[in-house]
């Protein structure tokens, strides 16, 4: 990776691309101007143009000027089973992060065309935890003993690679919404999990949900020898979950719900999964996404709820139930960044290229990869 005179890489300075990230940055051709009023306009007239040619999707955590234009919204998962019930779309826009259009790509046939509108968009999440990093983690586990015994379990919030990984060797994906069926399908198959990225999805189904003990959990830190970890704790862990969280929801902490239920009587905390487990645990309803938008659709008028997941999303929830009283959980406003990328000069530009018959920012998985990393998936899809 070529780095500057600072030590930084130049991919985290915005400059060049390293290939061995989870996303790239290179957005090739010009951009409309973000401040064209034109704008709206423009992507009606290039998507009418595509007519069933495409289809677009629209991550839940996308701005409302992305949105407007998907054809679909929802969470990771859902979004890449819409992409492969399309069979007919010949292209795919996914309005969301690399490694989910990575997994429409793998859903998809080979004659559909995914694409990205930015390749900026990635996952902090997700490059958390690198095929190397993977790898050399799993030789830890065999010098150990106990890799014969451990079963791979990856959130869907991870990399194509990490996703082949798990089925080359016995695992599968997970979403925030059956983590707690594929823990318990991979401890059918083994005496221990190893989880990743996301230390606290795995802590948080582990603990609350299957009675797991936080002594039963330990860390695997990938910059670390060994990950941190002696061979005796990794022999006594049932759960080895990687040192992993989403840069979102990590930040929440004990002392939002705390600040949220002094300002705000009577409110229902309301978090994802994926928060701290000292929040989930201090919260009154945990769930996914999809999750968290049922609730607040259910809620009776009137109710006051505080919920800590993406921003633009619980903007977007205090619109469509303006009869309850809907709040960020943290005072301090938050995005997800990477998720933010992908904004309406991006989406113009890629539909139009699209219209003008030029394929940009394809999103492509090797064979190999795909091969593993759908065996991965459909062990998910066969979950009870």
């Amino acid at each position: 990776m070529t780095t500057t005179e600072t030590g930084l890489p130049l991919f985290v300075l915005g400059r060049g691309v390293d290939p061995h990230s989870e996303r790239g940055v290179d957005c090739p051709g010009e951009l409309p101007s973000a401040s064209d009023p034109a704008l709206v306009e423009r992507a009606r007239r290039a998507k009418a143009a595509l007519g069933d040619r495409v289809f677009v999707l629209g991550h839940h955590y996308q701005r409302d000027e992305v949105i407007q234009f998907a054809d679909v919204t929802g969470d990771s998962f859902k979004l890449a089973k819409e992409a492969a019930a399309r069979p007919d779309a010949e292209y795919i826009v996914f309005c969301g992060v690399h490694f989910m259009a990575e997994s429409a790509d793998i859903l998809t046939s080979s004659s559909q065309k995914v694409v990205l509108p930015d390749l900026a968009a990635g996952c902090s999440m997700a490059d958390m935890a690198t095929f190397d990093q993977v790898e050399e983690c799993w030789e830890a586990l065999e010098d150990a003993g106990i890799a014969g015994v451990t079963v791979p379990v990856t959130y869907m919030n991870s990399s194509a690679d990490i996703k082949a990984f798990c089925g080359r060797n016995g695992g599968a994906v997970c979403t925030s919404s059956n983590a707690r069926r594929a823990l318990e399908w991979a401890f059918s198959r083994g005496e221990k999990v190893l989880f990743l990225p996301d230390q606290h999805l795995g802590r948080n189904t582990a603990v609350l949900e299957m009675g797991l003990s936080l002594d039963d959990c330990v860390v695997y830190n990938p910059h670390r020898p060994n990950g941190g970890l002696t061979t005796e704790q990794l022999e006594n862990a049932k759960m080895i979950l990687w040192k992993g969280h989403c840069s979102v929801h990590g930040r929440f902490s004990p002392e939002c719900v705390d600040d949220v239920r002094a300002r705000i009587p009577g409110v229902n905390v309301l978090v994802h999964p994926e928060c701290r487990h000292e929040v989930v645990t201090k919260a009154d309803h945990v769930g996914s996404t999809e999750y968290i938008i049922k609730k607040l659709e259910e809620a009776p008028a009137g109710s006051s709820w505080a919920v800590g997941t993406e921003l633009n999303l619980v903007k977007r929830l205090g619109a469509m139930f303006p009869d309850k009283n809907v709040t960020f959980l943290d005072r301090t406003v938050c995005y997800c960044s990477t998720m933010n990328r992908i904004d309406l000069p991006h989406l113009v530009w890629a539909l139009e290229s699209l219209a003008s018959g030029q394929v940009v920012n394809q999103i492509t998985v090797d064979d190999d990869t795909a091969h593993w990393a759908g065996v991965a998936l459909d062990r998910m899809l066969a979950l009870p």
